[in-house]
Order: structure tokens, then C-alpha cells, then sequence
């Protein structure tokens, strides 16, 4: 796809809604972090990805002369991802809130200079004629951004498709964020195919979250309703906590698979020492008494 030689009216002003929802998306779901100190469900794998594109999405967008809009867009996604990123490190991995900024601004500096780097080396052979380099920086920061979703079934799975940790009103801007991008690029003189596909994904991506958790709403609406007539917080209420722990959690069962083969390794291991040990004091109980002179069979001593 050619660079936009002219931005029609309506691709700036969607673009312009689509970049003011996702410079803002991540703004509650950074509040409910704080609110509940917690990032529980919030897989911190996915924040990371998401900043991470942001810097080959950025380049992509300058390389490409999008709307302005759309080019200051991926620069706040990457940095609100990054700060979500951070209060996972810090209130689920418990890290100091010092090391937690030093780090954070570290990695948007580094992230800054490597996305000066990216269109510095674009540009140059795409005003030439060149395209293979821009497409595969694109390419790139679609499958970044995809993978960001990558943990998300698995949560479902494990939750039995309940959605914790995400905030809805995220999911919400998001979707509006990612659909009026959509529109925005379908106004302008070309459509870009790989930016298009990023946006309709995370719109079905998102809708599938909040279909898989009304799903979830309906399945479990009489322990709910139990719930509520003994007073309790689904999460405190036995049959609540009994329906719920049934879902899958692949995480642990990788772990425990990995800790299971390390022990057996070690039993293993340790079975095998034990023998030599065995076998070593016999012989030297043997030598001790004289009665064997070489322990080295068809050897020359």
C-alpha cells in the first residue's frame, strides 16, 4: 500500500474519536488496579505485548502519512499499556514502587528510540519505492498485539468464562476505539488492509469477552441468586466457590507437570547415587580387609 497523499475530512474526525477512546481506554481499568489493589485476571503477559506494539504501530502509521489522529494513537496505547503493565509488576508481583518506575520509564525511553530507529531505516527505501520493509513492521506489530490476546481463552477456561480482573468500561472505549479507527481508515482515499484487520480483530476479540461472561451471568444466575438470599458475595458463598473451581487451569497443570518431572528426576537421580554409594562402601569395606588388591577389572596396576 502507497503512503496517503490526502487525508479526506471524515477519516480525521473518526480518526480523531478513535484515537480520544484509546488514549483514554485504559484509564479505568488503571483506576480499578489502584481502587482494588489488585490485578487478579489481568494478565500482565497482555499488557506488555500491547505496549510492545505500540512501537512498530507507530512507525508503521508515520511511514504510512496516516491522520495525525492515527499516528498519535499508537503513542498513548503504548504508554497506558506500559502503566497497567507496571501495576501488575506492582501489586501482583510485588515490586517496589521505586524499581517500578525507574524500570517503566527506562522502557519507554527505550521504546522511543527504537521507534525513532524504525522509521529512520522505513522511510528512506519506502520513498523509493521499497515496501517490504514497512509491510513487515506492520506485520510484526499485528501478530505483537494478537499475541497480547493470547492468555485471554485460558482465563476464560479457568474461570469456567468468567471475565475478572477486566474492566468493562475498558472493554467498551476499546471496542469504540478500535471500531472508529475502523471507520476512519474505510473514509480515506485507500483502506490499509493490515490496520483494518488489527481493529475488526480486537473488536471480535472483545465482544467474544463480553459474550463468553454474559454466558457465565446466565449459567450461574440461581448460585448468584443464593448468593444474595444468605447475604454473601458470590466469591465467599460454598456453591459458588464449588461451581467455580471446576474450570481448567492449564497454567497449574503445566506447573505441576513441570514440577512432577523435576522431582522425578531428582528421585531418579538420588536412586542412582544411592547405589554407587552402596556399591562404593562395599568395596572399600572389601579392600579395607585385604581381600580384594585391584578393583579395576582386567586392568594393569
Amino acid at each position: 500500500m502507497a503512503p496517503q497523499d490526502s487525508i479526506p475530512l471524515a477519516a480525521n474526525v473518526l480518526g480523531t474519536i478513535g484515537t480520544v477512546c484509546w488514549c483514554v481506554q485504559l484509564a479505568p481499568q488503571i483506576w480499578r488496579n489502584y481502587r482494588t489493589k489488585t490485578t487478579e485476571g489481568l494478565p500482565a503477559t497482555m499488557m506488555f505485548m500491547w505496549s510492545a506494539s505500540g512501537v512498530p504501530f507507530g512507525a508503521y502509521a508515520i511511514a504510512q502519512r496516516f491522520n495525525i489522529p492515527l499516528i498519535v494513537q499508537p503513542q498513548c496505547f503504548c504508554v497506558l499499556c506500559g502503566v497497567s503493565w507496571g501495576q501488575c509488576l506492582y501489586y501482583g508481583r510485588k515490586w517496589r514502587a521505586l524499581p517500578t518506575t525507574l524500570f517503566l520509564t527506562a522502557l519507554f525511553l527505550l521504546f522511543g528510540g527504537i521507534q525513532t530507529g524504525l522509521v529512520f531505516a522505513i522511510q528512506g527505501p519506502y520513498s523509493r519505492g521499497t515496501s517490504w520493509p514497512v509491510t513487515l513492521i506492520g506485520i510484526i506489530a499485528f501478530i505483537m498485539l494478537l499475541a497480547g490476546y493470547v492468555p485471554i481463552p485460558f482465563e476464560l477456561i479457568k474461570r469456567r468464562g468468567r471475565v475478572v480482573g477486566i474492566d468493562f468500561v475498558f472493554l467498551a472505549i476499546d471496542w469504540f476505539g478500535a471500531f472508529f479507527s475502523l471507520m476512519s481508515l474505510v473514509a480515506q482515499t485507500e483502506f490499509d488492509a493490515l490496520f483494518g484487520s488489527m481493529y475488526a480483530a480486537c473488536c471480535a476479540i472483545e465482544m467474544s469477552m463480553v459474550a463468553s461472561h454474559l454466558m457465565w451471568a446466565l449459567r450461574t444466575r440461581g448460585i448468584r441468586k443464593r448468593a444474595r438470599a444468605e447475604g454473601k458475595n458470590f466469591d465467599d458463598f460454598h456453591e459458588a466457590v464449588e461451581w467455580q473451581s471446576k474450570g481448567i487451569d492449564f497454567e497449574d497443570k503445566l506447573m505441576r507437570l513441570v514440577r512432577r518431572g523435576g522431582k522425578e528426576q531428582k528421585e531418579e537421580e538420588g536412586f542412582d547415587r544411592s547405589e554407587i554409594d552402596v556399591e562404593s562402601e562395599t568395596v572399600n569395606q572389601v579392600v579395607g580387609k585385604g581381600e580384594i588388591r585391584n578393583t579395576v577389572p582386567n586392568g594393569v596396576v
